[in-house]
């Protein structure tokens, strides 16, 4: 290596080792964003027209003052953040390094929610409570985990890395790593590359209502073959009963 090449790069070593982190920040985001979605033509397009990219750096701020304990100020950033984006990130929850909000409307996250590094979410998507749990309520996405359009992860549940949610499923059990999940409630339906043999056919589903009736009609069938013994045993007692008489009469004629 020449002498010039070696300098360029201790220049450039140097200049990004004294760059503000709110810069290497923005950089990081911009180019985790045109490495994951092929229409990002420019920086300036992804800086000024991305949702998700705004919703990130507002909520970076705002975490930053949750930790500080300002919550009102925190939380006055993040509502500006929604009304803004359609995005709504609670300042408490905890994101890593490369996350990725595609498109971005309607996405929700919860206060205890916890996300790992060069994770993507898309539009629609939840990260929210059941209802149920107190203190972490939230769930847990580890590295490099991708959640589908309108999928609903819900309660203090961990998504393990490298694991996929397909769009729309609903997840309420923890999700192993390297794993596919699909369905409502979801189900795994691929771990480390190998299809998982679960029954998700979406054709032949039993109808609930046939079910139903048709226990019911098992139910009123012994129903009526209890009644139809019970009205014969009673017809046999008194058949039994006019015989004992006529037997009885017979012999006092006698």
């Amino acid at each position: 290596m020449s002498a010039k090449l070696r300098l360029i790069k201790i220049v450039r070593k140097n200049t990004d080792a004294a760059e503000p982190a709110w810069k290497q920040e923005i950089r990081e985001i911009v180019q985790t964003v045109k490495e994951r979605d092929p229409a990002a033509r420019s920086t300036a397009e992804v800086l000024l027209l991305y949702s998700g990219v705004h919703a990130i750096l507002l909520h970076r701020v705002a975490h930053h003052l949750y930790q500080k304990e300002h919550f009102f100020a925190a939380r006055a950033i993040s509502q500006l953040g929604r009304s803004v984006t359609g995005i709504e990130i609670h300042p408490g929850a905890t994101i890593g390094k490369g996350f990725f909000i595609d498109h971005g409307m309607g996405v929700v996250i919860g206060e205890t929610a916890e996300i790992g590094d060069n994770c993507t979410i898309y539009q629609g998507v939840t990260l929210g409570g059941t209802g149920k749990d107190v203190g972490k309520r939230h769930p847990t996405l580890h590295d490099n985990v991708m959640v589908g359009a309108g999928a609903k992860v819900l309660g203090p549940v961990e998504v393990g890395s490298n694991s996929k949610i397909a769009a729309n499923a609903v997840v309420l059990r923890p999700v192993p790593e390297n794993s596919t999940a699909v369905g409502i409630p979801a189900k795994v339906v691929k771990k480390d590359g190998v299809r998982v043999q679960v029954d998700l056919d979406q054709v032949h589903i039993p109808d609930p209502v046939a079910q139903e009736l048709n226990r019911l009609n098992e139910k009123l069938n012994e129903v009526s073959r209890a009644l139809e013994a019970l009205e014969a045993k009673q017809a046999a007692k008194k058949t039994a009963t006019r015989k004992r008489k006529g037997t009885q009469e017979h012999d006092n004629e006698e």
